[in-house]
């Protein structure tokens, strides 16, 4: 296995399983193995049920009754920090909160001065392309507005690794496509490692570095596959097309179809 140096926001899973208590059935995730270098963005792909989400649960350390090894800068993961943020499909944002409020609650417990905070705040907001709606409340929002605002809150710690559990999903195409763009943008601008779980094969290999393929009962890797495509991409690359198509009639040859 590759070397991990420690404090630049590499991850490293060993051998990692995960079956529900009292379940005696297939486990939900079984044997899983996988880098993510510094500073790299990673897609995990599955259909429903492979245990994806599952798996950046883990990662985010949201539950640590798992088999197996997490290592984040070296250090085995064993409850949440804020090294590492999260970003979900549902924006769960605070509705009797304002935009700025929101995104400085996740700098409730930060060690930071009250003009520190508010400068962090401020900035995140703008990175997400928010200013001058610092005072909206979220039912004065959009669906991709409201999660912009979430994805600020998830990087306003300065985190080493954003999560993104399916965080465009429930977006129709014409915002979804705008958000991967702005997701893209951010991404160059911070540099910071992201995992990204998500059904949308076409959104996979537009936003990452490597896509992992998984499969169910039990989930396990089936394959990584590497999107060696020039930065900045456009969704009408034809590269990309063929890297969905290969991914997508895996699917099919997995299930026998």
């Amino acid at each position: 296995m590759e070397a991990i140096a420690a404090q630049d926001g590499s991850l490293a899973l060993r051998h990692v399983s995960k079956r529900f208590a009292g379940d005696d059935s297939a486990p939900v995730l079984e044997r899983i193995d996988l880098n993510v270098r510094s500073g790299e963005f990673v897609s995990i792909v599955g259909a429903s049920g492979c245990g994806k989400s599952t798996l950046l649960r883990l990662v985010a350390g949201l539950d640590d009754a798992f088999e197996g090894e997490i290592d984040f800068d070296g250090a085995r993961v064993v409850s949440t920090d804020l090294s590492r943020g999260i970003v979900f499909q549902d924006h769960r944002l605070f509705p009797w909160l304002d935009v700025e409020q929101n995104v400085a609650v996740a700098l409730r417990n930060a060690r930071l001065s009250k003009g520190d905070k508010a400068k962090a705040v401020a900035e995140h907001i703008a990175l997400v392309g928010l200013r001058g709606y610092e005072r909206h409340y979220p039912h004065q929002l959009s669906g991709g507005m409201a999660q912009r605002v979430a994805i600020a809150r998830g990087l306003v710690n300065r985190p080493r690794l954003l999560l993104l559990d399916e965080p465009f999903g429930a977006l129709d195409a014409l915002t979804r496509a705008r958000m991967q763009d702005e997701l893209q943008r951010i991404w160059a601008a911070e540099r910071i490692t992201m995992v990204l779980v998500t059904h949308d094969v076409e959104e996979a290999v537009l936003l990452a570095d490597r896509v992992v393929v998984m499969q169910a009962r039990p989930g396990r890797i089936a394959d990584i596959v590497d999107v060696d495509v020039p930065r900045p991409r456009a969704r009408t690359d034809a590269r990309l097309a063929r890297l969905k198509d290969d991914i997508v009639a895996g699917f099919f040859s997995e299930a026998g179809l």
